[in-house]
C-alpha cells in the first residue's frame, strides 16, 4: 500500500472545517491575534451563538485553541496553522495544504 504522505484523512477534516465561508473569515480576522467570541462576532457582524458553533467546529479540526482569561475564551490559530509569506504573498500553512490570502 502506498504511504499517504498528505495525511489524507486529516488534511480532508480541516478542509471540511474550512468548508463554510464564515469559518475562512475566522481564521482570517485571527491572523491578527487571538480574540473573544465577541469580538469575532462583532468584526463579522454574526450571532454570538452562530461565532461559538463554528469555533467549535475549527477548535475540534485543531485550526483554533482556546484559553480560558476570567469568564472569557479566547481564541487563537493553532500554531501548526503558520502565516507565512512566500513572494511577497502571504500564505496561511495548514500542513497539508496552503491558503493563498489576497492583498488587502
Amino acid at each position: 500500500m502506498a504511504e499517504d504522505r498528505l495525511q489524507s484523512k486529516l488534511c480532508a477534516e480541516k478542509l471540511k472545517a474550512l468548508g463554510e465561508p464564515i469559518r475562512v473569515r475566522i481564521v482570517d480576522l485571527l491572523r491578527d491575534g487571538e480574540k473573544t467570541v465577541t469580538e469575532i462576532a462583532e468584526s463579522l457582524s454574526e450571532e454570538i451563538v452562530n461565532i461559538s458553533h463554528h469555533l467549535g467546529i475549527l477548535y475540534h479540526a485543531g485550526l483554533v485553541e482556546k484559553t480560558k482569561q476570567g469568564r472569557f475564551m479566547l481564541y487563537r490559530l493553532h500554531p501548526d496553522v503558520s502565516a507565512v509569506s512566500r513572494g511577497g504573498k502571504q500564505h496561511l500553512d495548514f500542513g497539508c495544504c496552503r491558503l493563498e490570502v489576497p492583498d488587502e
